[in-house]
């Protein structure tokens, strides 16, 4: 079933009465919705095992969400700045975020998005949509459009194809990038006509979101086969979240189940200073060293780039591991560290 209200909540047993006065609060601010999928992968967790269950962590609100956090920032990546009309977020000389709607299938507990998600906005109306095309159109130096929102497959086939079809209209926009979480939350929707509504003369990448290996149910795996099997080639993102997927034997089991879904591990985002979502937040450092222990472990298909955003709208910048360091004395020779901790001397070029 899928759960749209704390009483669903409590009804279905992912919490607990005795809850209720705690969780009121929190739903009344923060939205929240667990689909058909998660809630049948909930549904066989203990009760007991549910506080600390990585699916379970991500979607059932918790009391916490609403304690004092003071490093939180409002519009934590500063779409508000980039944002020169409705639905279009403009950070990067080369592409632009459009966001045909605002809701999404799950709400996770952690979304960097959690203040302004289905806040009760309808969906890009056709003159707010043409409006956004005329922006495109007036700009050749945008290439890329990243569809999301909200989460861009919940719109209708008939909806989705005329969006691919006007852009692809646009003859200086060269690909058209997906974000979504759909295959893996509700994978009934990626339908036959939904993937005939993808097909057009752009070059279509569908970005999934997924952040535990056990979020890829029978069901997943079959809709993200459909999606690969048609030729649109699928990318990962993950966040890295505290209690959820920090530690090497998640990340590696995450990343490997990608690769053999054919999904190639893209970004792992650390986590945005979003209210309510302290207890997730894990240490840069600490994240770090995590992707630094899997080099030379785990096949170089696996390693996703860590992410992350700089608040304010200065944009993604990549967090990595000083494999390389140029020697104090002014040479120009390099100090190289192997994967397991052994340093060479790399010698002058030309």
């Amino acid at each position: 079933m899928t759960i749209r209200s704390l009483n669903e909540l409590i009804h279905s047993g992912l919490a607990a009465e005795s809850d209720r006065q705690g969780l009121g609060p929190v739903v009344e601010q923060f939205a929240v919705t667990l689909s058909d999928e998660v809630t049948a992968i909930l549904a066989k967790v203990p009760a007991e095992d549910l506080p600390h269950d990585p699916i379970a962590r991500q979607y059932i609100p918790r009391a916490a969400e609403l304690e004092p956090d003071p490093l939180a920032v409002d519009d934590p990546i500063g779409d508000a700045r980039f944002t020169p009309i409705k639905g279009l977020t403009h950070r990067y000389p080369d592409r632009v975020l459009l966001k045909p709607l605002e809701v999404c299938a799950v709400y996770c507990r952690f979304c960097f998005r959690r203040e302004t998600i289905n806040q009760g906005e309808s969906p890009l109306n056709e003159t707010e949509l043409q409006t956004i095309y005329d922006y495109l159109a007036a700009r050749p130096k945008i290439w890329e459009v990243i569809l999301s929102g909200g989460d861009p497959l919940l719109l209708s086939p008939r909806r989705m194809a005329k969006i691919v079809a006007r852009l692809a209209a646009i003859p200086h926009i060269g690909v058209l990038r997906i974000h979504t979480r759909i295959p893996v939350v509700e994978p009934s929707l990626i339908t036959d006509d939904l993937i005939a509504a993808l097909k057009s003369r752009l070059p279509v990448f569908v970005l999934l979101h997924s952040n535990h290996p056990r979020e890829f149910t029978e069901a997943a795996v079959a809709a993200i086969a459909r999606l690969v099997d048609a030729g649109i080639p699928m990318l990962g993102q993950s966040v890295l979240l505290r209690g959820i997927n920090d530690s090497a034997e998640v990340l590696t089991a995450l990343f490997r189940r990608m690769i053999e879904l054919r999904i190639k591990p893209h970004y792992l985002h650390h986590t945005d200073l979003t209210a309510g979502t302290a207890e997730f937040r894990t240490d840069i450092g600490d994240g770090i060293a995590l992707l630094r222990s899997l080099r030379g472990k785990v096949s170089g298909l696996c390693h996703p780039h860590y992410m992350i955003e700089i608040p304010g709208g200065a944009g993604k910048i990549p967090l990595t591991y000083p494999w390389a360091k140029p020697l104090a004395d002014g040479s120009g020779q390099w100090l190289i560290e192997s994967p397991d901790g052994l340093v060479y001397d790399y010698p002058l070029q030309g």
